[in-house]
């Protein structure tokens, strides 16, 4: 758990410095040592504010945030914060996260910054990934609210989603950007986007588009690079792998099962033999003898001495471990409306012992001398970005915004990011936890069982 357990707030006071004071106090009581560090890092966010009026109310709500409560949104913060201040306290929340015009992506700077510092103590960046998350809503007055796939729920349900790009290690990760997906029929509805207060440069982008914006603006900024993680929601997009390549950046993509791939030694047909009528012919050709093969087909044919068992991690339950083979691809989508064939990379095929089909694939532009074991530690490292999620929403209040409008879901959503860097930069400050030793739980070689007959003597 991120946040620790409840306390009893100290009792409430009727002027602004009193309450200042209090709230420090009640901060003490719950950070201990770490309150004199979560005072520095406020007050470095608030620099990125552009507003000094703005730091009072960041406090509060970073404050709201990391204490214990059942609701994170702003009226329940205020309660909890100011118990007979509620109404100023609240006027003061809600101007921050729904009305200040400040920078989203200058806080998440500031935050990006403070918690890198923490998790380069445990190694450098290893992994960029990118990911979606859905918070089901009610009504149709949300900013981006629709029928579409949440992936919280499972199914298509009304909800909002947004794009994230997280910076990861083995010990750590954190959410560097941040951003709404806008439906199409958000994006063409004037009227809806007036009342939300949708930026009028905001247009339709699809998710792996938003996430290109966000990898280049990573880029740009000069952000450690790490190995880029995704699943087959962008990997199949051929948009984005070429996107991400020409980023010069590294990706392990998963890829649905239809992908088509030709096998290491084969490739498209040369262009037929110029007869000197016309243009040269220069592209790629197939025929009915001569097709790319499915990635399942591919996985299918493989010979049983291609299958590793390999460990990444461990789990809740124990090491986790399954099948692996690891292969030499060409890529064959639109192969044949080019001329140069694509470059070789690998496709990584998860198939459980026991499981009557393979369960996952990626494609990996990884270095061709990588080892199997490296390949899957890579990809398995996505999970990091799911925990995070886990967290914000169930811990930090992400999905407890009740606001309508494009301003306010963006702040709220930095600000926990904000809460979110703190307490990731805290948990680096302890090593992380050694393997776990398995007791031995066989009984002791004297134990005899009640009723059991008596042993015989030796003679």
């Amino acid at each position: 758990m991120l946040v620790l357990q409840c306390y009893k707030m100290p009792t409430a006071h009727a002027t602004l410095e009193e309450w200042r004071y209090g709230m420090s106090r009640a901060v003490e009581a719950f950070l201990g040592a770490a309150a004199e560090r979560f005072r520095v890092y406020v007050e470095r966010l608030a620099q990125s504010l552009g507003h000094a009026d703005r730091r009072e109310p960041l406090r509060g709500y970073l404050t709201g945030l990391v204490l214990p409560g059942a609701r994170k949104s702003v009226e329940p913060m205020a309660a909890l914060l100011a118990p007979k201040r509620v109404r100023q306290t609240h006027q003061s929340l809600h101007h921050l996260v729904a009305d200040a015009p400040w920078e989203d992506e200058a806080v998440l700077k500031a935050v990006r910054e403070y918690a890198l510092a923490a998790m380069a103590k445990h190694g450098p960046i290893e992994a960029w990934i990118v990911d979606d998350t859905g918070m089901p809503k009610k009504g149709q007055h949300s900013v981006g609210v629709a029928r579409q796939y949440c992936g919280q729920l499972g199914k298509q349900d009304n909800c909002q989603v947004a794009v994230t790009l997280a910076m990861a290690n083995e010990t750590a990760s954190l959410p560097i950007a941040y951003q709404l997906y806008l439906p199409e029929v958000w994006a063409s509805d004037r009227r809806r986007r007036r009342q939300a207060g949708v930026p009028r440069e905001q247009s339709f982008l699809t998710k792996p588009e938003i996430a290109m914006r966000q990898l280049s603006a990573a880029v740009a900024q000069g952000v450690p690079v790490g190995v880029v993680l995704a699943d087959a929601a962008y990997g199949n997009d051929s948009k984005f792998r070429n996107g991400v390549e020409a980023l010069g950046l590294k990706y392990v993509l998963g890829v649905q099962s239809t992908t088509k791939v030709w096998p290491a030694g084969s490739e498209p047909l040369a262009p037929p033999r110029y007869r000197g009528c016309g243009r040269p012919p220069k592209l790629q050709r197939r025929d009915s003898a001569h097709q790319p093969l499915a990635v399942w087909e591919l996985a299918l044919r493989l010979a049983p001495t291609a299958w590793r068992t390999v460990t990444w991690r461990e789990g809740t339950a124990g090491m986790m471990r399954s099948r692996f083979a690891a292969v030499r691809v060409r890529v064959a989508h639109r192969g044949y409306g080019q001329v140069v064939p694509h470059g070789e990379q690998w496709l990584l095929i998860e198939w459980p012992k026991g499981a009557a089909e393979p369960a996952k694939y990626w494609l990996a532009n990884l270095a061709a001398a990588t080892p199997l074991k490296e390949l899957v530690r890579t990809a398995k490292l996505r999970w990091r970005i799911e925990r995070d999620f886990q967290e914000l929403k169930q811990e930090l209040g992400l999905n407890h915004f009740e606001g309508r409008s494009w301003r306010g879901f963006h702040h709220h959503a930095t600000l926990c990011i904000g809460a979110y860097g703190f307490l990731v930069a805290e948990r680096c400050t302890f090593s992380p936890a050694g393997p776990r030793r398995r007791q031995n739980l066989s009984p002791p070689h004297h134990f005899r069982p009640r009723g059991a007959p008596a042993q015989a003597a030796t003679p």
